[in-house]
């Protein structure tokens, strides 16, 4: 563990030192070359077969042991090749919750035609395998795990490849300063959503409601099962059902109504009930100390625009 420990510490001396702006690309001064435990064996192979042929003046033995010096070297040449000129052009990720592994998608491009195969990029416990193919644009998923809530400082990306022969291994590091956010992690056992404080609540047409609204001409994409074939046939023309739905009045989820919850679950509450919310389609409206009313809406941008805010609360 010892010396794992600092090989790591050696490895946070390599290129780059401090997170970067995106796009980088990688040139010779990031990628560095080291013979992996085959490579090694085979250089004391051939030292062994250089100093044999010497001792007993075997002229063929020394033309092998030199051609196959002279293939290892080139293999070093061209794994070093495979990374340079390799661009991380972007990289993006869907926010989660806490707790959940977190999927980074990382866009690759190079600068040349030439294939690059088997390249391996590692970050944290994460990793993939990735070829980029001439005339391909190429995305590598990783999963990163997330414990807390807020924005998430990426780790350095490690990228190297033991092509062609597996002699040596080249590799490089990306460290992209782009931080992610991750959404608070919903209370599991919450309670209902609140009341909504008033009684009152209106109707919208909903092709699955309940009570029948009106009859309006056939259009087109309608399902057939919504045609009303008996007055159609009155008519003589096509005429479709719409049906209403009880629509609830709209809800208020308010900081200030659970004081006698602890802080960060206060915050795991209000996430769980944002959800709630979403997925029962009922409109509402968040309130947050120090900040301005989030609402009343709904929908994929509502919902995030409130989790951010959740996610984003001062710690305690």
């Amino acid at each position: 563990m010892g010396l794992r420990q600092r090989w790591r510490s050696l490895q946070l001396l390599a290129r780059p030192r401090q997170p970067e702006a995106l796009p980088v690309r990688l040139d010779r001064r990031r990628i560095y070359v080291l013979p992996t435990r085959f490579g090694l064996f085979l250089a004391a192979l051939l030292a062994v077969m250089l100093l044999g042929g010497l001792n007993y003046n075997n002229n063929p033995a020394l033309l092998l042991a030199l051609l196959l010096a002279a293939t290892a070297l080139a293999s070093t040449v061209h794994a070093h090749l495979q990374l340079s000129g390799l661009q991380l052009q972007a990289l993006s990720a869907e926010p989660v919750a806490a707790g959940h592994a977190l999927r980074l998608r990382l866009a690759l491009l190079r600068a040349d035609n030439r294939p690059r195969r088997g390249l391996q990029l590692r970050c944290a416990d994460s990793q993939a395998r990735a070829t980029l193919e001439p005339d391909v644009q190429t995305e590598v998923d990783l999963l990163l795990p997330t414990e807390r809530r807020g924005w998430l400082d990426l780790p350095r990306i490690r990228i190297d490849t033991t092509q062609p022969l597996g002699l040596v291994r080249a590799w490089a590091w990306f460290w992209p300063e782009t931080p992610l956010l991750v959404y608070p992690a919903p209370e599991s056992n919450a309670p209902p959503l609140p009341d909504a404080g008033s009684s009152s609540s209106h109707t919208r047409v909903h092709p699955q409601g309940e009570e029948l609204q009106q009859l309006r001409p056939y259009r087109q994409g309608d399902a057939r099962r919504s045609i009303a074939w008996k007055h159609s046939a009155r008519r003589d023309e096509l005429l479709v059902r719409e049906y209403e739905r009880p629509q609830g009045a709209e809800l208020l989820l308010d900081w200030m109504q659970l004081p006698s919850l602890p802080y960060e679950q206060r915050i795991a509450r209000l996430a769980r009930w944002v959800d709630d919310a979403e997925r029962e389609g009922r409109r509402y409206q968040l309130r947050l100390p120090g900040q301005p009313p989030l609402g009343p809406a709904n929908g994929d941008l509502h919902r995030h625009q409130c989790l951010r805010a959740l996610a984003l609360l001062p710690s305690r």
